[in-house]
């Protein structure tokens, strides 16, 4: 039994994202197989930030909303996973603002959310690595660790 005060923050939250969102940024509500809306797992596409190894890619992140919404954080996961020191290899995102023993606050937006995890592609936490290839990347040979980024935003150019 899905929240109902989950399910009403959510209707808000989409309402507020619809009227205002970052350029190059989209977040909405997958569809179920009837066609109605599951406001409790949003597909969401970060751009990356103009100017960094980033830019030119869009970033798919599946936001999966627990029935405690807001009092627990949604789960955040890139779809496909990304090559980035604080990303797990599930794709799953290490992020302070995601977790509710450390930065998570239920006044935190989706849109909030986002930015912030558009800010962590390129200001890795590196005191908190997930994944331990892209980490010893970063921190032994930066030159091959930011072309592997460049070529990965490549790859993720919007059709």
């Amino acid at each position: 039994m899905q929240s109902a005060l989950a399910q009403a923050r959510l209707a808000e939250e989409r309402k507020q994202w619809r009227r205002d969102h970052p350029f190059g940024f989209y977040a909405r509500p997958i569809k179920n197989a009837d066609g109605s809306l599951n406001m409790m797992v949003w597909e969401c596409g970060i751009p990356g930030k103009a100017n960094t190894n980033w830019a030119d890619g869009q970033y798919v992140v599946r936001m999966t909303f627990p029935d405690e919404y807001p009092t627990k954080p949604p789960k955040c996961k890139f779809d496909p996973a990304l090559f980035h020191p604080n990303v797990y290899p599930s794709g799953t995102i290490c992020l302070s603002i995601l977790d509710e023993e450390k930065s998570w606050k239920p006044s935190i937006t989706v849109k909030q959310l986002l930015l912030g995890i558009q800010d962590l592609l390129d200001n890795a936490n590196i005191g908190d690595p997930a994944q331990i290839d892209a980490y010893q990347m970063f921190k032994s040979d930066k030159v091959a660790y930011d072309r592997r980024i460049k070529a990965q935003a490549q790859e993720r150019r919007p059709k």
